[in-house]
């Protein structure tokens, strides 16, 4: 169907469908601020699995973060809350068969999605693809969700960049936690935060590499963080194992009070990963190593200064659940810490810092 065909002065309900991971769902807050700047006055819901949901507490582009679970009977539940809700407008941002399900429950009279959705006749507005609607070949993931917008008319040609909420609540349980452990946070001074593990080995720079980053830091006066999920202790253990310099690893974190860590954070330094996107969405210089993953497609999307290390392969990019090309991962085993040094050196000695923290 035409993009004309949403009569948007009519619309009083949006419902966005982003599910999957920590990343995936920072990648969709400039959908989110493109389409409260297009509809101030509607109500613009967003559908999130239950655990990542959090992390957009405080996220003012959005009145209501729906939640649901894996269980069948919990996504029956949502779907008839979904139903309830009597939305005018709603968009997959997300493309998997699950989150067709929802639009489909929805009963909304546009639902729009691509026209690689499996069961596309459950949609209403189908885009060809971002790379049609950008009109050129290469387009990051933030990209491709702002396509499905741009495509029924919202204006998404100057859409912002990632965005998240840091509100006084989690600034203060992240203080609390870390003073209750006998560490105050502004003890440690300048910090840079780690995150040294990834969700495949395809994308997981070789623990020790970032101890001798932690190392390198120490020698000119950045105090070391490292944060992971439970799952992965193991590589926060390694890690301070493996280094001969400090390294604090805090007990768990609420994803608020993460987003907390990293926006107090001089500078983050970690694997293409969620914690990764966390850091750009709130303006923290990053460095981001790069394995098997897309660099075009899912480098950090913000205007804080970044660095994208990797070394080049001809197998790039690849799906990453293994490596099929040499059995292990070289790509990322054979990066050397001398290129991730003279990214961090670049991003220390910007001049002021920005002035981030102050801001």
């Amino acid at each position: 169907m035409r993009a004309t065909e949403i009569d948007w002065s009519r619309v009083r309900r949006v419902l966005v469908v982003r599910l999957r991971s920590i990343g995936d769902t920072v990648l969709s807050t400039p959908s989110l601020i493109a389409l409260r700047r297009f509809l101030p006055e509607a109500e613009i819901d967003i559908l999130l699995e239950d655990w990542v949901a959090p992390i957009l507490q405080g996220f003012e582009a959005v009145d209501r973060t729906l939640k649901t679970g894996t269980s069948a009977g919990a996504r029956l539940s949502t779907a008839w809350k979904i139903r309830r809700r009597k939305y005018d407008v709603v968009f997959n941002i997300h493309g998997g068969t699950t989150a067709t399900f929802f639009v489909a429950a929805s009963g909304a009279r546009h639902r729009v999605g691509a026209s690689t959705y499996q069961y596309p006749f459950l949609y209403t507005h189908l885009l060809g693809s971002a790379q049609e609607f950008w009109k050129r070949s290469r387009t990051h993931s933030a990209e491709n969700q702002l396509s499905l917008l741009g495509f029924v008319g919202v204006p998404v040609e100057n859409a912002s960049k990632t965005r998240l909420a840091v509100d006084k609540a989690s600034l203060d349980s992240l203080e609390q936690k870390f003073a209750s452990a006998g560490k105050p946070l502004d003890a440690f001074g300048d910090v840079a935060l780690i995150h040294p593990a990834a969700k495949f080995k395809t994308k997981e720079w070789p623990t020790q590499n970032f101890a001798r980053v932690a190392e390198f830091l120490a020698d000119r006066g950045v105090s070391t963080i490292a944060v992971g999920t439970r799952t992965e202790e193991r590589i926060l253990e390694a890690l301070r194992s493996e280094s001969n310099v400090p390294i604090y690893v805090p007990g768990e974190l609420t994803l608020p009070e993460l987003t907390a860590l990293t926006s107090r954070a001089r500078l983050f330094v970690g694997n293409d990963s969620g914690i990764a996107h966390i850091a750009a969405a709130v303006d923290t210089p990053s460095v981001v190593v790069f394995g098997s993953s897309n660099r075009d497609h899912w480098r950090p999307w913000t205007d804080a200064p970044n660095e994208v290390v990797y070394e080049e392969f001809p197998c790039q990019p690849c799906a990453g659940y293994e490596c099929k090309e040499f059995g292990e991962p070289r790509c990322i085993q054979t990066l050397p810490t001398e290129k991730v040094f003279a990214a961090i050196e670049r991003l220390l000695n910007l001049p002021d810092r920005l002035e981030k923290k102050a801001g």
